[in-house]
């Protein structure tokens, strides 16, 4: 975990860019924020999101990526540190990407939690690419949605063929 210089953590708490960018207060967690992050997002998903048509969600998607660009690239400036680890909005939009389509059953969503969190630590490529090579606000935030976009591809086929190893 990266230390914060002094007064930030209270300017993010100020801010609603801090509150967007910290997933709600989820970054602020002492301990493995990215994984608060990740279960906090479920919440939303579970109670409304689930239920959009997939235009509508493609739609939430593409805003809260985008209003995660902004609010990454604000919090980045104000720490002075390219990925601090109180940003969990990535972690945000990586989940709803690995639950789209996904059936509201909590086997389903244990699965595309516990493969975010494996693709988001592990990095394959082109995650590893992108955390590598992309800076900014932006930068933050395409890792993370290639995770999730990855899992969502894992599941997706994994859904499909359900039917027949079920027997």
């Amino acid at each position: 975990m990266t230390v914060l210089p002094v007064g930030t953590r209270r300017r993010m708490m100020r801010h609603p860019r801090g509150w967007i960018a910290a997933g709600f207060g989820a970054g602020f967690s002492p301990k493995a924020p990215g994984t608060v992050g990740s279960i906090v997002a479920i919440l939303p998903w579970w109670l409304w999101m689930h239920d959009l048509a997939p235009r509508d969600y493609a739609a939430v998607l593409i805003l809260a990526f985008a209003v995660g660009v902004w609010a990454a690239r604000w919090a980045i400036r104000e720490s002075r540190i390219e990925d601090p680890s109180l940003i969990v909005w990535d972690e945000f939009v990586g989940m709803w990407l690995a639950l789209w389509l996904l059936p509201r059953e909590w086997p389903w969503v244990l699965a595309a939690f516990a493969l975010f969190r494996l693709f988001d630590v592990w990095k394959p490529w082109p995650v590893r690419w992108a955390d590598r090579s992309l800076k900014g606000g932006f930068g933050t935030m395409v890792d993370d949605a290639l995770a999730g976009l990855m899992v969502f591809g894992v599941l997706q086929v994994a859904l499909a063929l359900w039917p027949m190893l079920r027997g």
